[in-house]
C-alpha cells in the first residue's frame, strides 16, 4: 500500500476498559446538530466551590451549554442565569438545576460575588454586552464570533484598556477538542518543525428548520467568514505562531438557499501570515444528512519536518469517534485517538487567569487578532455564487 517506503506505521487508540471497549470523555450532546453541540470531558476543578462564581446570560446560542459544561468542570460556581425568553431559561434549568433565575442582567451585574458571565447573544449584540459587562467590573467569555462589525471591536479594545477586564471568546473548534489541543502541543513542542501552512475546513450541518430568525439575517450573524470563519482564522494564528495576517482573498455566496438571501452558505479564504506563513480556509452549510455528525472538519497543519491532520468530529466511512489525529514525519506515520486522553484545559485557565490577572489561556490580544481578521476577510469577500 505505501511502496518501497517502509517506516512504522503507529497506531494508538486511547484507553480501553477491561472489557475492551474504547473509553470515552464525558458524552457529547446532539452531535448531529452544531448549534447544540456541547461537548462533555471529565472534572479537572481548579478551585474549589464557591471560589470562582459565574452567571449566564443570554442564551441565543446553544454553545451556552459548551461554556458552562467547560468552566463548571474545572470548578467555577454557576449561580444566576438571565435570559428575556422564559422558555430558554426553562430549558437552561433542566440542564443546571442548581443555578438561581435572575429577574435582570442588572441583578447579575449587581453581585460582587460574580466574576465572570457567560453569553451566547445574538452576534451583533455580543460587542455591547460584552462591553457593559466589563464596565460593570466582570470579565466577560462569550460565543464566537464576538463581534459583527470592526466598530464593535474596537469599542471593546478601549473598553478593556479602561477596565482591566477580560474579554475572552469561545473558539470552541480548538478550545473544546482534544485532538485540535493536542495539536497545539506538538506544533509547539516542534515535532513537524517551521509551520509553512494551516489548512482548516469547517463544514456545518445547516439544520434550517431549528434555526432562529436572525441567523438568517447578515447584519444579525454577520457573515459566514465572520461567523464560522472566526474559528479558523483563530486556529491559524495559533498554530503558526502568527501575530497578525494579511486577507489576500475571500469570497462568499449562497448556492442553494434562495428562500434566504442573506444567508451565506460557502466561504473561502486565504492569509499570508507576518511570519510569512500561510492560511486557506473553507466554511460551508453543506454537510449532507447521511454524515453521522453535524459537520467533518479537517485540520492540516503542514510544517518543514512532518506534517499533523485532524479529522475532530468524526473518521467518514470508518468510524463514528470523533478526535482523531495523524502525524506523519522522518519517524513514519502515527494514528492517534485522543477522546479522553487529553481534556479541555482551556476553561480551568481561563478561570485561573481571572482570579490571578495573568493570560495562560489565551492572551486578549489573540483574541481580538482572531475576531479582525475574520471581519476584515468578511469585508474583502467577493460574491462568487450564480
Amino acid at each position: 500500500m505505501f511502496g518501497f517506503f517502509s517506516a512504522p506505521i503507529r497506531v494508538i487508540r486511547g484507553k480501553f476498559d477491561l472489557a475492551g471497549h474504547r473509553v470515552r470523555a464525558g458524552g457529547m450532546a446532539q452531535k448531529s446538530d452544531g448549534m447544540n453541540y456541547a461537548p462533555q470531558g471529565k472534572p479537572q476543578p481548579v478551585v474549589s466551590p464557591g471560589e470562582f462564581v459565574y452567571a449566564a446570560a443570554h442564551l441565543d446560542h446553544g454553545h451556552i451549554y459548551g461554556q458552562c459544561n467547560g468552566l463548571n468542570e474545572a470548578g467555577a460556581t454557576l449561580k444566576w442565569v438571565y435570559d428575556p425568553d422564559p422558555a430558554k431559561v426553562e430549558a437552561f434549568r433542566k440542564a443546571y438545576p442548581q443555578v438561581q433565575v435572575a429577574r435582570s442582567l442588572d441583578e447579575i451585574l449587581d453581585d460582587a460575588e460574580v466574576k465572570l458571565v457567560a453569553a451566547a447573544a445574538v452576534p451583533c449584540d455580543r460587542g455591547p454586552l460584552g462591553c457593559k459587562v466589563m464596565r460593570a467590573g466582570k470579565d466577560y467569555f462569550t460565543d464566537k464570533t464576538p463581534f459583527t462589525q470592526l466598530a464593535q471591536l474596537e469599542d471593546a479594545r478601549a473598553v478593556v484598556q479602561e477596565t482591566s477586564r477580560k474579554y475572552m471568546v469561545y473558539y470552541s473548534e480548538r478550545l473544546h477538542v482534544e485532538s485540535a489541543m493536542h495539536a497545539g502541543d506538538l506544533v509547539h513542542g516542534g515535532a513537524i518543525g517551521k509551520v509553512i501552512q494551516v489548512l482548516g475546513l469547517g463544514p456545518h450541518r445547516l439544520s434550517k428548520p431549528s434555526r432562529p430568525a436572525w441567523f438568517f439575517e447578515k447584519a444579525k450573524y454577520g457573515g459566514i467568514l465572520c461567523d464560522i470563519g472566526s474559528h479558523q482564522f483563530e486556529q491559524f494564528l495559533f498554530y503558526s505562531g502568527a501575530t497578525d495576517a494579511t486577507v489576500t482573498n475571500a469570497a462568499v455566496g449562497n448556492y442553494a438557499n434562495p428562500d434566504t438571501p442573506e444567508l451565506e452558505d460557502f466561504g473561502e479564504a486565504s492569509l499570508v501570515g507576518n511570519n510569512g506563513t500561510s492560511n486557506y480556509i473553507r466554511v460551508d452549510w453543506f454537510t449532507p444528512n447521511g454524515l453521522r455528525t453535524w459537520g467533518d472538519g479537517r485540520t492540516i497543519i503542514l510544517g518543514t519536518k512532518g506534517y499533523i491532520e485532524m479529522r475532530k468530529y468524526i473518521d467518514a466511512g470508518r468510524d463514528a469517534a470523533g478526535d482523531n489525529l495523524i502525524l506523519v514525519d522522518d519517524a513514519g506515520e502515527t494514528f492517534l485517538n485522543l477522546a479522553g486522553q487529553v481534556g479541555f484545559r482551556f476553561f480551568g485557565e481561563l478561570i485561573l487567569d481571572c482570579l490571578n490577572r495573568t493570560e495562560k489561556a489565551m492572551t486578549q490580544a489573540h483574541a481580538f487578532k482572531a475576531a479582525e481578521l475574520c471581519l476584515k476577510a468578511q469585508a474583502a469577500a467577493r460574491v462568487i455564487s450564480p
